[in-house]
């Protein structure tokens, strides 16, 4: 089934009703490890502050997603970011994308990231990020290969693995 006439994005900044911002969070926390734990609402926020675009994805009313990004030379500590601030001059760093499990599959993610893509297009900007290689996930692999991302490096961490992956 391909939802992705159906539903809609709307960019967002932390000003968003706190029911909203709760959901999102708790939608976040239901996601790891594929996107990493933030340890309050209060951290949730402060990285909605920090961050350079916020797409909240909605379907019939009800938030079923978001995505988080950011561009270069931020107060962002992330190392995956850092990798990309290091190596890339101008960029958009996609940091989340978070959808609920039962919207998966249906064409909302290719019509998010091709709006990602429009965004990015009107400043010539590469599209960057990372995915899990351990734990695997494959279907995240395999929908950024789909999608056009190449792999630029890789990093061990202490309990995961991440594959870099540019646009």
């Amino acid at each position: 089934m391909d939802l992705s006439k159906e539903f809609e994005i709307i960019q967002f900044n932390r000003n968003i009703s706190s029911n909203i911002l709760k959901s999102l969070y708790s939608l976040n926390q239901e996601n790891t490890p594929e996107v990493g734990s933030i340890g309050s609402i209060e951290s949730f926020t402060s990285l909605l502050d920090k961050s350079s675009l916020n797409l909240l994805i909605k379907y019939k009313k009800q938030s079923i997603g978001f995505v988080i990004c950011f561009r270069e030379n931020l107060e962002y500590e992330s190392l995956n970011y850092k990798f990309f601030n290091e190596t890339k001059k101008i960029f958009l760093y996609i940091d989340r994308v978070v959808i609920k499990s039962q919207y998966r599959r249906m064409g909302v993610g290719t019509k998010v990231y091709k709006y990602l893509d429009e965004v990015a297009a009107k400043e010539l900007l590469p599209i960057c990020c990372e995915v899990n290689s351990i734990p695997l996930n494959q279907i995240s692999l395999n929908f950024h290969a789909k999608n056009g991302f190449v792999e630029v490096g890789e990093k061990d961490f202490k309990d995961h693995s991440v594959r870099y992956l540019t646009k």
